[in-house]
């Protein structure tokens, strides 16, 4: 009988030293939340905004652009749709009147090295989108003019076993050359289309790419009659 109650009283120790740690580290635990933020994964809060990088960031990042890009209202960035170079309009070459833009007779060709985008969801259900394309251009034997102007058109695109054009816009930016070239950034900020359920942003793609027909034309010379 003495040596039960002995057991029993080394278990009610030992369960009591439990408790009294477990007690400690709850206490301690608590204590460290005014300072320090704990990770909790069954949360459903957001972020803190310091762990949520901004449009504006990123676009400094890829552009090294000081230009702000709105965000949500709130922080969050709409899921995108990603951006494609059209097939077949990788390039810009352009030669002297007359002649194929290859070998000796290129002036100078354009190609675009890296692409950003970003969504936000208007007030009336609509997706308003940015897409930043950054190129170089590299003159060519035929030499290159002083300045260069440089065609792109973007166009969003229902995907699909048909697809479908949903709208396009066409941006124009000048470069102006040296004797290796130069490079060019710009942001189409005017992309607006609907997303209605149950489409997602798989059921689009931003195409992008060189328009040489989108050239602006040169001003007519005036004559005297």
């Amino acid at each position: 009988m003495r040596q039960r109650r002995i057991g029993q009283a080394r278990v009610a120790g030992v369960t009591g030293h439990k408790r009294t740690g477990l007690a400690l580290a709850v206490a301690a635990l608590l204590s460290g939340c005014s300072g320090a933020t704990v990770n909790n994964p069954f949360s459903t809060a957001p972020p803190p905004d310091a762990e949520i990088p901004t449009i504006s960031e990123r676009f400094d990042q890829l552009f090294g652009s000081k230009k702000a890009v709105e965000t949500a209202a709130d922080g969050t960035e709409l899921d995108c749709p990603v951006v494609k170079i059209r097939a077949g309009a990788s390039t810009y070459a352009v030669a002297p009147p007359g002649k194929q833009p290859v070998a000796s007779e290129l002036n100078f060709q354009a190609t675009v090295t890296r692409t950003a985008r970003d969504c936000r969801r208007g007030a009336n259900g609509q997706i308003m989108a940015r897409i930043g394309i950054q190129g170089r251009v590299v003159a060519g034997p035929a030499g290159a003019p002083a300045t260069v102007e440089i065609p792109l058109r973007v166009a969003v695109v229902q995907t699909g076993v048909q697809e479908r054009v949903i709208t396009t816009k066409v941006y124009r930016t000048t470069v102006a050359m040296t004797e290796s070239g130069g490079s060019f950034s710009l942001v189409g900020e005017d992309l607006v289309f609907n997303m209605p359920a149950p489409l997602t942003s798989e059921s689009f793609v931003f195409y992008i790419g060189f328009d040489p027909q989108a050239i602006t034309p040169e001003p007519r010379s005036s004559r005297r009659k």
